[in-house]
C-alpha cells in the first residue's frame, strides 16, 4: 500500500486547487485536486504534505491540519492511503507548478470543476466542518465511483453528485 497527502489550502474563501494538465500518464489528468504526493523515506504525514506543498506551490505550510484518512482502491492499480489536510496559516509565493496549473478557486465553483466523485464527498465533508474521518474509495478501472464508506459503515456514494 502506498501512502501519499492531500491538501486543501485556504485563503479568502477560495482553495488553491491544481488543474493536473501538464504530466504525461497522469491518473490525475485534467483533473482538479489540492496538492500533495507520495511519502519519501520515514516521512511523517506531516512532513509529506509540507514538502509537497512546498515543492508544488512555493507555500510552506505553518500548521496543517489533519482531517481525515482515505483509502483510494482501484483495480489494477495499487491501494493508496491518503493523509487529507486542510491549511490557513502558510507563507511564501506561488510558483509555476511542473504537474500543472495552480488556481485559487471561490469554493462555490468547486463543484462546477471536473473533480473525482470521491473528491467531492470528502470536500463536502471538510466544508461542513465535520469531525475526523476515514472513507474508503473504490473505482472501477475506468475511474467509476462503486463503493464509498464512510468510517467503515456508512454507503455515501450519494454525497457525490
Amino acid at each position: 500500500m502506498k501512502n501519499t497527502t492531500l491538501c486543501y489550502i485556504e485563503k479568502d474563501g477560495c482553495y488553491l486547487m491544481l488543474y493536473r494538465v501538464k504530466k504525461k500518464n497522469d491518473i490525475n489528468r485534467d483533473k482538479w485536486i489540492g496538492v500533495g504526493g507520495g511519502f519519501l523515506g520515514d516521512e511523517s504525514p506531516e512532513d509529506c504534505v509540507r514538502r509537497e506543498a512546498l515543492e508544488e506551490t512555493g507555500l510552506t505550510l505553518k500548521d496543517p491540519k489533519l482531517l481525515s484518512v482515505v483509502t483510494f482502491v482501484c483495480e489494477g492499480a495499487e491501494t493508496e492511503q491518503m493523509f487529507l489536510f486542510k491549511s490557513f496559516d502558510f507563507d511564501g509565493e506561488l510558483i509555476d507548478c511542473d504537474e500543472g496549473v495552480l488556481e485559487w478557486i471561490e469554493k462555490d465553483r468547486l463543484y462546477g470543476l471536473d473533480l473525482w466523485a470521491g473528491d467531492r464527498i470528502f470536500l463536502k465533508r471538510i466544508e461542513n466542518g465535520c469531525d475526523f474521518f476515514t472513507l474508503k474509495l473504490v473505482y472501477d478501472k475506468n475511474g467509476g465511483l462503486l463503493e464509498a464508506v464512510l468510517n467503515g459503515t456508512a454507503d455515501v456514494r450519494s454525497e457525490a453528485f
